[in-house]
């Protein structure tokens, strides 16, 4: 791990721990070496640093284009792995850029939402992402971020103070994607994630979310 993110990391644990109550769990379904795509519910802009944030080896990060614009900026968050995607259409260069970096043995992490929750709940996933899946044919685990929504919420301007826990789960390997169709594969990631969302909650003493599209 270079030192310049292994810097950043260790400062963004200090603060997310005071701050924000920080808690990791699953850290082991992580493999600590070799191509990986992480699939995160998306809750503020603290995310990608989350996912992250407790992981004994770097991954790169998808951030939409307009984080780019500004050219201190960009050099920064580059310089920790992010690059840029275009929303709302199918960016086949970020697609190129995934499956690249994976081939080098790359950590991805994703937000298959697309776009940050308006209410905590975990918004379906984009169809796009199971074509995405198949083509990398890696290992690809479903991470769930609890408590950022609370602490900073899309319509507020700046973070609060609240507690977070991440849970990283089991991994979705190619083998149990090829048995999959196309609706199977998304309903899988879809069940995955709010499942993982409602034990979390539930663990640390909040009311789990209901869906009404679940069982």
């Amino acid at each position: 791990m270079r030192w310049w993110y292994r810097l950043w990391q260790l400062l963004s644990q200090v603060v997310f721990s005071v701050f924000l109550g920080l808690r990791v769990f699953g850290r082991e379904h992580v493999p600590r070496r070799g191509a990986v795509l992480l699939l995160s519910n998306h809750q503020s802009f603290l995310d990608p640093v989350l996912c992250g944030v407790g992981l004994p080896r770097e991954m790169d990060y998808i951030a939409r284009d307009s984080l780019f614009r500004n050219r201190l900026f960009a050099w920064y968050i580059r310089s920790l792995n992010a690059f840029p995607i275009q929303r709302g259409q199918a960016d086949l260069t970020a697609i190129r850029t995934i499956l690249r970096r994976l081939q080098l043995d790359r950590g991805i992490v994703l937000f298959p939402e697309a776009t940050r929750t308006d209410d905590g709940r975990i918004r379906p996933v984009k169809g796009g992402f199971e074509l995405l899946i198949r083509k990398a044919k890696v290992p690809t685990l479903p991470v769930v971020i609890d408590g950022a929504y609370e602490a900073w919420p899309r319509d507020q301007l700046l973070p609060g103070m609240g507690r977070v826990t991440i849970r990283f789960g089991k991994p979705i390997l190619p083998a149990e994607v090829r048995a999959l169709g196309r609706d199977g594969l998304v309903d899988l990631v879809n069940r995955r994630l709010r499942q993982m969302q409602y034990e979390v909650r539930r663990s640390v003493g909040r009311t789990p979310f209901t869906y009404p599209d679940a069982d």
